[in-house]
């Protein structure tokens, strides 16, 4: 089976249907959204409509911080670009969109993977694994082989074993890892809508299980257009300028 998984699209249409169609070139079997759906981005009722169909057709989606916020109107704790996107957001959206993406699974297993927004130890706190220690602490609260998660919008992978602590492994864009089976995996997917590691295009991320080989891919977009959108839509234009230098 080859396992497609989206994370942190935020709204961006574009990106998103670049990485699709980039996707389904791929041979995709199952896809799976690992949260942050909306906030930032300019078209949210596109994204949750997407989403909601894909779901119908299999597809697997976890909740993000920024689903809980956009479906409950509540931005506390963040910052105030994305909570004027919150706000702006949960309005621009109904209310089967609102309860959708509030009705969303926190985590998901599946065989020997889980699938989450955050990390394994406190998902609901929405802490962000960015370094060997996060990812241990991640990767020893389940018992699940392979683990996949999203929130800090940078490509990431570490292993460990039973024996030795977390390790961080420089993924290569378009470059299969294999995932040797003694040990656990953690891997961070980018994000599709709002990179953060000085790569403007949007990132994404297929696992072949017969394979057992997991590979992080790129994809150029218009950022053009998203950022137009984002103006237009009287968001603040930090939100638009990131995306231009992946940051």
């Amino acid at each position: 089976m080859r396992i497609c998984f989206f994370s942190d699209i935020h709204a961006n249409r574009e990106a998103f249907d670049a990485c699709f169609a980039h996707a389904v070139r791929q041979n995709i079997d199952r896809f799976v959204f690992l949260g942050d759906l909306v906030g930032y981005g300019a078209d949210p009722v596109y994204i949750v409509d997407r989403v909601a169909e894909l779901r119908e057709d299999g597809a697997l989606v976890v909740l993000g911080n920024h689903d809980v916020a956009a479906a409950s109107g509540s931005s506390e704790g963040m910052n105030e670009y994305a909570s004027a996107a919150i706000a702006w957001t949960h309005a621009a959206l109904d209310k089967p969109s609102r309860e959708f993406l509030g009705g969303l699974d926190l985590k998901i297993e599946e065989e020997d993977r889980l699938y989450v927004h955050s990390e394994a130890a406190a998902p609901t706190q929405w802490r962000y694994v960015g370094d060997s220690d996060s990812a241990e602490r991640s990767l020893r609260a389940t018992r699940q082989r392979l683990t996949f998660c999203g929130h800090i919008h940078i490509p990431q992978l570490f292993h460990m074993t039973a024996t030795k602590p977390a390790k961080f492994f420089a993924p290569h864009a378009g470059a299969p890892i294999p995932l040797v089976g003694q040990r656990q995996w953690l891997a961070v997917l980018g994000s599709v809508g709002q990179p953060r590691d000085k790569n403007p295009s949007a990132a994404y991320g297929v696992l072949d299980t017969t394979k057992n080989e997991f590979t992080f891919l790129r994809v150029p977009y218009d950022v053009e257009e998203a950022a137009r959108k984002i103006h237009e839509a009287g968001l603040p234009q930090i939100l638009a300028a990131r995306l231009f230098i992946g940051r």
